[in-house]
């Protein structure tokens, strides 16, 4: 049982997920504090407001603290300009780098003329309005 446990943790997928969530854990808190400590103060110094954990307004006795909210969605928005712009974008550019010389597969599948369902290149009739049709011979 030991020996399946290993192989279990010692597995790519296994390893990969828990580099992956440790990296993920350590860049939140690099953005949240960049959110904290740049961008809050930045936008503070623009519109007066220093600290907007302590945003809030009351009804009818009732506190909404939106502050904290406005925080946490700096953070969030700060975490998806930076996984946008230097995530995704440049995985995008490498992929299409990538398939830049490479021919498309030729299409095994076509519209029926009638019903508009997809049928195979070949078929002489649809499977699905049973028309007839002329194969494509190619």
């Amino acid at each position: 049982m030991l020996k399946e446990f290993k192989k279990f943790i010692l597995r790519g997928n296994v390893v990969d997920l828990a580099v992956g969530v440790v990296i993920g854990s350590a860049f939140g808190a690099v953005v949240t504090a960049l959110v904290k400590d740049f961008l809050t103060p930045l936008i503070a110094a623009l519109g007066g407001q220093h600290d907007f954990s302590k945003l809030h307004f009351n009804v009818h006795g009732s506190i909404f603290q939106y502050g904290d909210f406005i925080n946490v969605l700096i953070s969030f928005l700060s975490i998806g300009v930076v996984v946008f712009f230097f995530v995704v974008q440049p995985l995008n550019h490498l992929q299409t780098l990538a398939t830049r010389n490479k021919t498309p597969a030729e299409p095994s599948e076509r519209k029926c003329p009638e019903c508009l369902s997809t049928i195979p290149k070949a078929a002489k009739r649809c499977a699905f309005c049973t028309a007839k049709i002329t194969p494509v011979t190619k």
